[in-house]
């Protein structure tokens, strides 16, 4: 125990014997790169450590182990198990104290960096859509491009998601100025059935008033906004009218979302001439009307002939934002250059400088002459000398380069087309003077009569084209006082060869009439759809009139249109009340007071009455119904004396043998369910027709009136 070393405990033996194998590797070392080897015990002495002889220790009290000597030769007290303490290097191997990682140190490596978690946020696919959408939304609120909102949104994907689109337009706009929440609504009519499907359309609406609860909260008047919209595209046919009962299923009736649709129903789609009234309701800030571009083009150029100011005035023209429309300037401004004399270099200058700014095309600049050419036998009336003048302005135009040579030539062609025969010219003078007049008095007969006595009924298809193209360009009561008319004409003087030929005319210059008429097409299909609700054309009509044009044209999709209005639900009612109705009712009105008057007669009421309450009507068009009601109610009461009522109707007029046929092919084509109530049915109808033949009510055989169907749609809705 006595030995050099003196006794060692187990961790001394250790670091002896690591001691050991670091000297045997010095050794073996090539000579000049050690220095010369020490022994185990001259390498163990540097720990500076004394072994007490015979157990005995230098310093008492202090623990061999715990005593060090520092590099100064101090001796120091270290802590225990031999970490740390002034002077020390620490604990071998000594990993618990913090470890500092330099960045900077040139054998820096990142993989020695400790490893720490981060949370990601998982991307919701239905987020990142509710996001975008509101960035296109906005950006359209802005710029008013429905073209770039619909291309944004189909490249943005994600379809399934549209109804979401929906719910956030419309939200986003119902806290914002009457401009947006109209902007909101041509922006939906724009995307139906285009880029969002009308299920998605639906659907977005439903999750609106699942919500109008939320909404109002943050928006006062959130309810009677929302029913407005709702009953907007219900009017812009985006929304089927049974949208309302089902959607009020679905909603608890003290909820936020019920009141919206009650609203909608009562407030806003009841009301006459109700469509009119709620496409109006926000100003139509985006819907610009035809007479009032011409107000302002008119406007502007008066400011100009007056100023001068040739950059002001294209500022204004600018600003109008209908580029497509500036045929419009050029007509007028060459107009106003003919009015005053004195005002044509100032015209010249201003056309002249909107086409070198690129303002006004060379093609509307083209357009704007030859609509003027084609009317100048109107202007001619006011203006004596406006044919020279024209020629003289062509010239001068061509010279200085914003009109194009080419139209030299093409004037003299048009003039060649318009030098018609004298007979027919005055026939479109009179016809227009004609119409004029019956716009303001509504007087079918005495229309009917000027006709007649104009003696050219080869020319009833230029009658129709010309009726229907001055109804368009007026208000909605003009345009029902032509639709009714047409039904009048076609009972009375006008075939349905006559008809259709109008109608093609019309088509062939939809593109011109578009010109004049901003939505013409549109207003076209609704003449053409009406036409056929009215039994005027029959739906194979359609079929004639599209063959008779060319493929792909603006007519050929005109006719389209209105196939599709034709075959929606409800679309009897939903044509025959298109224009707000001549008489404000809808078809089940009309019903309900045919049903009184021939309930009155029967019960016994005077004749010379009961006509005049047909008459009252004011829808000789539906006067079939009158005479199908009748024969039912003479067939239930077993009382002929309906047959006399019919019989005044038919000598007065008021009810025609076309009228008369169609109401007894009605009743012919319902006789299996008129059979289930009265036995005889079939017997007393056999009876009625033998006796309306023998008066000569009928046509023979019965069945030849036109798009019997037809009427059967209409009567049915």
């Amino acid at each position: 125990m006595a030995t050099g070393e003196g006794f060692l405990t187990g961790e001394q033996r250790k670091m002896l014997k690591i001691a050991s194998q670091n000297a045997e590797n010095l050794s073996s070392s090539p000579k000049g790169l050690s220095s010369s080897p020490k022994s185990p015990s001259q390498l163990f002495s540097e720990h500076h450590l004394k072994v007490p002889a015979a157990g005995k220790a230098t310093n008492a009290g202090i623990a061999v182990r715990h005593v060090r000597r520092s590099h100064s030769g101090k001796l120091v007290r270290v802590k225990k198990d031999g970490a740390g303490g002034k002077g020390t290097w620490g604990k071998l191997l000594d990993t618990d104290g913090e470890s500092h990682i330099d960045r900077s140190d040139p054998n820096y490596d990142s993989g020695e960096e400790p490893y720490q978690l981060v949370g990601a946020t998982i991307s919701d696919p239905l987020d990142d859509y509710k996001k975008a959408v509101v960035s296109i939304i906005e950006e359209y609120f802005s710029t008013g491009d429905v073209e770039v909102a619909a291309s944004d949104l189909r490249e943005l994907g994600s379809s399934e998601y549209h109804l979401y689109f929906i719910k956030r337009l419309v939200s986003m706009a119902m806290d914002r100025h009457d401009k947006e929440k109209e902007m909101a609504s041509v922006l939906l009519s724009a995307l139906y059935a285009d880029v969002i499907s009308p299920s998605q359309i639906r659907d977005g609406f439903v999750i609106l008033l699942e919500s109008a609860d939320d909404l109002a909260v943050d928006i006062l008047d959130a309810v009677d906004i929302l029913a407005l919209f709702i009953a907007r595209a219900v009017v812009d046919d985006i929304l089927p009218p049974a949208f309302l009962t089902r959607a009020k299923k679905t909603l608890p009736e003290s909820s936020k979302g019920f009141q919206v649709l009650q609203t909608a129903e009562k407030s806003y789609l009841s009301a006459p001439h109700h469509a009119e009234l709620v496409e109006r309701k926000w100003g139509g800030s985006t819907h610009i009307t035809v007479e009032e571009v011409k107000k302002k083009i008119a406007d502007l150029l008066r400011e100009y002939v007056e100023s001068g100011d040739a950059v002001e005035a294209c500022r204004c023209i600018r600003e109008l934002g209908v580029s497509f429309f500036h045929h419009e300037v050029v007509k007028r401004a060459l107009v106003l250059a003919m009015e005053i004399r004195t005002a044509e270099p100032l015209i010249l200058k201003l056309l002249r400088e909107a086409s070198e700014e690129g303002l006004i095309s060379s093609s509307q600049m083209a357009k704007g002459f030859a609509r003027l050419a084609e009317s100048l036998d109107d202007l001619a009336l006011d203006i004596p000398s406006a044919k020279s003048l024209f020629q003289s302005l062509i010239p001068k135009a061509i010279a200085e380069r914003w009109l194009d040579a080419s139209f030299m030539k093409s004037s003299g062609d048009d003039g060649q087309v318009q030098a018609e025969g004298e007979k027919v010219k005055r026939f479109k003078e009179e016809v227009v003077t004609i119409i004029h007049e019956y716009f303001l008095s509504d007087d079918i007969p005495e229309l009917i009569r000027s006709l007649e006595d104009l003696g050219m009924p080869e020319c009833n298809p230029i009658f129709l084209k010309k009726l229907i193209t001055l109804a368009m360009d007026r208000k909605n009561r003009e345009k029902e006082m032509a639709s009714v008319l047409l039904s009048a004409l076609h009972i009375e003087i006008f075939s349905t060869d006559d008809i259709a030929n109008g109608f093609v005319m019309l088509l062939e210059s939809a593109e011109d009439t578009a010109l004049d008429i901003l939505d013409a097409s549109n207003e076209l299909a609704l003449f053409l759809a009406r036409a056929v609700i009215d039994d005027v054309l029959a739906p194979l009509n359609l079929e004639e009139i599209c063959s008779k044009l060319p493929p792909n044209c603006s007519g050929s999709e005109t006719v389209r249109m209105a196939r599709s209005l034709i075959a929606a639900r409800h679309a009897g009612e939903r044509l025959l009340r298109c224009w707000g109705g001549g008489t404000g009712w809808a078809v089940e009105d009309a019903k309900d007071k045919i049903l009184k008057l021939l309930e009155e007669y029967e019960s016994g009421g005077v004749v010379g009455e009961a006509c005049q309450c047909i008459r009252d009507l004011g829808m000789p068009f539906f006067n079939h119904e009158v005479v199908k009601k009748a024969l039912v109610m003479a067939m239930e009461k077993k009382n002929d004396r309906m047959l006399d009522l019919l019989q005044v109707c038919f000598n007065e007029g008021l009810i025609t043998i076309n009228q008369m046929t169609k109401g007894f092919n009605r009743i012919k084509d319902g006789m299996d369910d008129l059979a289930l109530d009265i036995p005889n049915a079939e017997e007393k109808f056999s009876f009625y027709v033998e006796y309306a033949q023998k008066k000569g009510w009928l046509l023979a055989p019965l069945g030849s009136s036109v798009a019997d169907g037809t009427s059967n749609a209409v009567a049915g809705t």
